[in-house]
């Protein structure tokens, strides 16, 4: 008797009849975006297999094909002066989305968001979606700058409205 879990599949499957003494190969394969998590002949894990033959049949068997979501990882990592949420290895499931959310500390400004090795510009959060590979996620901070404009009034100039008198 051969069955699957869901998201995969076993050939052939249900009861299958099998002469005494015969060999009889299994065929084990998962659907997009999943793996083989395990192949159970007769209450017997034999690991993450593509396919199993049972030889010289004398008794009846069962093997069983379980399947698991492909997972992938988004490392996000951020600079000085600066976070990101959520940060380190980030595991997403195949074909899912994940946001991440960049703050800069007080006194500085996101400068720019590099995804892939490729600047996105200086945003606030990324999200990918439909994730089907690992990524990274790299952000980078920079000092506010500030200017200021001296003027003077009447009877002076910007040179003496600051000069400090001497001793």
């Amino acid at each position: 008797t051969a069955t699957a879990g869901s998201n995969g599949s076993i050939s052939p499957s249900g009861s299958v009849s099998v002469n005494h003494g015969s060999n009889q190969a299994f065929t084990v394969s998962a659907n997009t975006g999943y793996h083989i998590d395990s192949v159970v002949v007769d209450g017997a894990n034999q690991g993450a297999l593509a396919s199993y033959t049972f030889t010289n049949v004398t008794a009846n068997h069962t093997i069983n094909a379980y399947f698991s979501i492909n997972q992938y990882s988004i490392t996000a990592t951020a600079g000085s002066n600066g976070s990101i949420s959520p940060s380190g290895a980030v595991s997403v499931n195949h074909g899912s989305n994940q946001a991440f959310t960049v703050s800069a500390n007080a006194g500085y400004h996101i400068d720019s968001v590099v995804v892939n090795g490729v600047d996105q510009g200086a945003l606030a959060s990324y999200t990918f979606t439909n994730v089907t590979a690992n990524h990274s996620i790299n952000d980078y901070f920079s000092i506010n700058q500030y200017t200021i404009t001296a003027t003077a009034g009447s009877n002076g100039d910007a040179s003496t409205a600051f000069t400090r008198p001497g001793p």
